[in-house]
């Protein structure tokens, strides 16, 4: 018993003959009769009362019944099948850091769940480790982040890049410089990211080649958040330049002289995984095309 069979059983109880369905159908006669007689004796009952007109017995309007049932789910089943199979459906998890998971991610996702509406997409928010780490337990199918300590098993590649400027209260004593050095920073209250960030750390080898970093500093663990300290007056950040889209009320921006402070970020994957598939290759494209779009290099 067959998809097919089911169809030919159902057009001959709608047509009401077997000639008739197998005109519907562009069958020979002959096979119609084969499809019902191998059905009924495959169920082992007889389904239809052969006589002028086609009628059914009572087996028949139950299998009648439950076959349209079965051939509308099966149906239904293949198409999803084959959404999956060229990436139109399926679920992924995706590992977003900020400030790319507050300033970027909510528009590119609405974007692509619009031209992908079958597709699921979970995002987990956590720094570039963690999502390292869920990535390679596979927990995670991608990562959006900056460039983590490579291993053999991961695999990234480089989009766009994220600057950095400097905010500060506008009645702070640095805010009537225009120009702005790391020195500068050594005398006053810097407020800081976690230790694991990798913001952080380039930061701090940026101080410390100018002399050390400053010895008042003030940890906050959210990069994002950053500018509200900046701007209840606790200290200087150095902060995304993406997040200040406006800028807080109160502050001013400038430039750090010297080095450039930047992070690379990209995607990331497991090595094993890449190139991704499915409903993950669609969502891995389309951040790609539209990440790349932000480069600087």
């Amino acid at each position: 018993m067959d998809l097919k069979t089911m169809k030919t059983f159902q057009t001959i109880v709608i047509s009401g003959s077997f000639n008739r369905a197998a005109e519907a159908l562009n069958y020979a006669q002959s096979t119609v009769t084969m499809q019902i007689q191998r059905l009924e004796s495959d169920l082992g009952c007889q389904l239809l009362e052969r006589g002028k007109q086609i009628s059914l017995t009572e087996a028949g309007r139950l299998f009648y019944e439950q076959s349209l049932h079965i051939v509308k789910d099966m149906e239904r089943l293949q198409s999803r099948l084959a959404d999956l199979k060229i990436g139109e459906a399926g679920n992924v998890r995706i590992g977003i850091t900020d400030p790319t998971a507050s300033y970027r991610l909510p528009q590119l996702l609405s974007r692509f769940m619009t031209q992908f509406p079958k597709v699921k997409v979970s995002v987990e928010i956590a720094g570039t480790a963690a999502l390292s780490e869920l990535l390679l337990r596979g927990e995670i199918d991608m990562a959006v982040c900056s460039a983590p300590e490579l291993g053999k098993e991961l695999y990234f590649e480089p989009l766009f890049t994220e600057e950095f400027v400097l905010l500060m209260p506008e009645e702070h004593p640095l805010a009537s410089k225009e120009n702005i050095t790391p020195e500068d920073l050594q005398a006053h209250r810097l407020l800081i990211t976690a230790v694991n960030c990798p913001y952080r750390k380039k930061l701090e080898s940026v101080l410390q080649e100018s002399g050390g970093p400053p010895l008042d500093t003030m940890e906050i663990g959210s990069m994002t958040a950053l500018k509200y300290f900046v701007e209840s007056g606790l200290g200087v950040a150095l902060v995304p330049e993406i997040v200040l889209n406006p800028v807080p009320a109160g502050t001013v921006v400038r430039k750090l002289e010297g080095k450039v402070i930047d992070m690379t970020c990209g995607i990331l994957c497991k090595l094993s995984d890449y190139p991704l598939k499915l409903a993950s290759s669609r969502l891995y494209h389309f951040l790609k095309q539209e990440l790349t779009a932000t480069r600087i290099f």
